[in-house]
């Protein structure tokens, strides 16, 4: 199975199409019209030319279904991102983890990453805002919040075993 390929097509007086055809040789199309609305559409594997599903959408329609397309935005640790490009995020500390029994202060990490830890799970409790002196544990689950490169780096820096 080859890569997904995708083609450009300009249509005078309404807009752009964009065709996808994907490696399991399915069809996809997305008219981008003039006045911001799309139209996506899916077409017959039998037959790539018989349009199975056509929906028309507004463009804040358009907008949303691109942003739950969008892997780079979403995992499952991620608790929310914010208009000013801050992400919440959930990081589990390993059993193994180099971390477990050490103070928090001692991973460095708002030094190193610009990311704050402002609360730790821990069975069934929450830590709030838990200082430099704070023992992580294996199983603890470290909310933190910054951004997307500094919460990579922080789950990099916690990951270490």
């Amino acid at each position: 199975m080859g890569a997904a390929r995708t083609s450009r097509t300009p249509l005078p007086g309404i807009g752009v199409r964009y065709d996808l055809t994907t490696r399991e040789r399915r069809r996809l199309s997305v008219v981008a019209h003039r006045d911001g609305s799309r139209t996506l559409s899916a077409y017959h594997g039998d037959d790539p030319d018989a349009c199975a599903l056509s929906v028309r959408l507004t463009g804040g329609e358009a907008e949303a279904l691109a942003e739950a397309l969008k892997p780079t935005h979403h995992s499952p640790s991620l608790l929310s991102t914010t208009e000013l490009g801050l992400v919440a995020e959930r990081v589990s500390l390993s059993a193994t983890s180099r971390w477990n029994g050490l103070p928090l202060g001692d991973t460095r990490m708002r030094t190193e990453t610009g990311v704050s830890i402002v609360a730790v799970l821990r069975r069934a409790a929450a830590i709030p805002s838990p200082g430099p002196g704070f023992r992580l544990a294996g199983g603890d689950t470290l909310i933190l919040i910054g951004t997307r490169e500094g919460a990579d780096a922080a789950a990099g820096i916690l990951g270490r075993e």
